[in-house]
């Protein structure tokens, strides 16, 4: 890649240019007064005024100077020697100072500095001006104060069709600034006209985007190149990965070729820790997880495919959602599925079988977030359905600490990069949820509805939301670490005692149906298979030919009724008849 970069500025950014020139004096316009106009007016006599009692205050700005700093080296050498003496050479050195002992100010000088100099070594001595005294001291004491967060900024789509916030991505540098991939994930539902466009934000200016990223597919993943924050991973709709370098422009850089790539959108990418920071992996509802070299994105350098059942069959493969890799632990990671299931992986195994090592089920929909905890990475968090669990790598069959089933579907989760105890996670009504497990452990700590220190929530309109949570949340609690690895080992101990209770009451059990079944062969006769069939088919038939005649005669009641009501019809006319004609004889008698 091109490091050297050349910066343009636009000709209209520098203003208009200023032209003079010398002239005569014009008169544009003259009007006279009026003195009809003057006898209209009328003089008032009190007058009315209005007057402000406080102080009139106006309000300026001032540009400060910049504060330009520059670095200097310093090279100290010995000094203090005239300059026909040579402080290298070890015998002009020795005579020298012989001639300058043997001065009588030499010695009213050394008495005079020396009490000085003696008194400094006292005070040393007293106090060691660079000792630590809180170098033990790791966390900070909070105080107690309720848990709140506000609303630093929105950063709203500018397109006119707006579309979901489906990814975020913070600058690896200091956090200024946010990446946002924009895309609609509504299976060919897209509205005509939507734009392809993702951006990055600056957090202080929300008004207007600072970089455009364009793609050819909307982007529903987008990730920061930790070890170059010029560059950025994306994984396209149409299964495409794409990656831009912003010293380049908004262009893409490099793009995969459509039949190396997924054939489903492609939901998670991550970086890996590799000497050239150019190496990612991407994944993909097809089932397969790929790694790439930026350098040469045309084709994947190795596909693995999510088949548990490991027959490499891509027809049996589960759907990845998610992605998690630690850098501490190079030779793993681990996938999340969309049937709940999460998938641990050796990246250094020698056959595609041996990829997957183990998964862990406990959801009942897709994993939409994955990640393990930044303390403690054996223990790790999974969102999905309605609940958040952790979990712990020693117990597999299932977590150790799960939160309680939710009204609305959970879409996103994260662990907070400064404390061990505090997550966070996001709900389809537009939820907020910062959880601290070692401050309540049944619901959140703190709910906020629509919205280190900063949390930036995406929503489905397009609004990218900056939120400050209060100084308890991002600040690390005393003693915090220790409560934190003792819950998860605590709960790691309970799930398998569990576990080994339940196993033993499954042996159990089996062993009492099998012994249940060897007494009843040895005491039940040879059972006739033929006879039983014969009779099952024959009570079969029974229950259809009951059934039959049950049609069949309800059939027959309704074509009699159907008989039956035209021959009534035709009574209660001839009835109708021969009331009138009795009547019409009576009536002349």
């Amino acid at each position: 890649m091109e490091i050297v970069y050349v910066y343009v500025k636009k000709r209209s950014e520098f203003g208009k240019q200023c032209t003079f020139s010398d002239r005569q004096a014009e008169l544009n316009i003259d009007i006279p007064p009026n003195p009809a106009l003057a006898e209209l007016f009328m003089e008032r006599n009190p007058v009315d005024t209005g007057v402000q009692c406080s102080t009139s205050m106006s309000e300026h700005e001032a540009n400060t100077e910049r504060f330009e700093m520059e670095t200097r080296g310093v090279n100290h050498v010995e000094g203090g020697w005239p300059k026909d003496i040579n402080p290298l050479e070890l015998e002009q050195t020795i005579r020298f100072r012989k001639k300058v002992e043997k001065d009588e100010n030499y010695v009213n000088a050394v008495m005079q500095l020396g009490s000085i100099m003696e008194h400094c070594i006292k005070q040393n001595n007293a106090i060691d001006i660079y000792q630590e005294y809180f170098d033990d001291e790791d966390t900070v004491e909070v105080t107690e104060e309720a848990p709140s967060a506000k609303t630093i900024n929105v950063f709203r789509d500018p397109q006119e069709i707006k579309r979901s916030a489906t990814h975020l991505s913070w600058h690896p540098d200091g956090n200024k600034k946010l990446a946002v991939a924009y895309s609609c994930l509504n299976f060919q539902r897209a509205p005509e006209g939507m734009s392809h466009d993702s951006y990055i934000w600056d957090l202080e200016n929300r008004n207007k985007p600072e970089t455009v990223l364009k793609p050819s597919s909307p982007v529903v993943t987008l990730e920061y190149n930790p070890k170059d924050s010029h560059v950025l991973l994306g994984g396209c709709y149409n299964g495409q990965i794409a990656c831009w370098d912003t010293r380049k422009g908004s262009l893409v850089a490099e793009l995969s070729t459509i039949e190396f790539s997924h054939r489903d959108p492609v939901y998670g990418t991550i970086w890996l820790q590799s000497k050239t920071g150019t190496e990612c992996f991407s994944a993909s509802t097809d089932g397969q997880v790929m790694w790439w070299d930026i350098r040469k994105l045309s084709e994947p350098t190795e596909v693995v495919v999510m088949d548990i059942t490991r027959k490499e069959q891509l027809e049996n493969a589960l759907g990845a959602v998610s992605l998690e890799f630690e850098s501490t632990l190079p030779t793993k990671f681990m996938v999340g599925t969309e049937q709940g299931v999460v998938i641990s992986c050796n990246r250094k195994a020698k056959t595609p079988a041996e990829k997957i090592v183990c998964t862990f089920s406990g959801h009942h929909g897709p994993i939409y977030a994955l990640q393990r905890n930044p303390f403690y990475p054996k223990n790790f968090l999974t969102v999905g359905d309605w609940t958040a669990r952790i979990w712990s790598e020693e117990s597999r069959e299932s977590s150790i600490m799960w939160t309680k089933y939710h009204m609305a579907y959970l879409t996103d989760g994260a662990w907070s990069p400064v404390r061990p105890a505090v997550f966070f996670t996001t709900k389809m009504d537009g939820t907020l949820d910062i959880w601290d497990f070692v401050f309540k452990q049944c619901d959140p700590a703190l709910s906020l509805k629509d919205s280190g220190c900063f949390i930036a929530c995406g929503s489905q309109l397009g609004t990218t939301t900056l939120l400050e949570v209060s100084h308890g949340l991002c600040t690390l609690q005393r003693n915090e670490k220790n409560i934190a690895s003792s819950i998860f080992e605590r709960e790691t101990r309970r799930e398998k005692i569990l576990e080994a209770k339940h196993r033993e009451m499954r042996l159990k059990e089996k062993g009492r149906t099998e012994g249940k079944d060897e007494e009843l062969r040895e005491e039940e006769p040879a059972v006739d298979l033929e006879g039983l069939v014969s009779k099952a088919e024959e009570d079969f038939f029974n229950v259809i030919f009951s059934e039959l005649k049950k049609k069949e005669a309800a059939a027959m009641k309704k074509s009699k009724l159907k008989q039956r009501k035209p021959e009534t019809d035709e009574n209660a006319e001839g009835e109708e008849e021969a009331e009138e004609e009795g009547g019409a004889e009576e009536t002349p008698a």
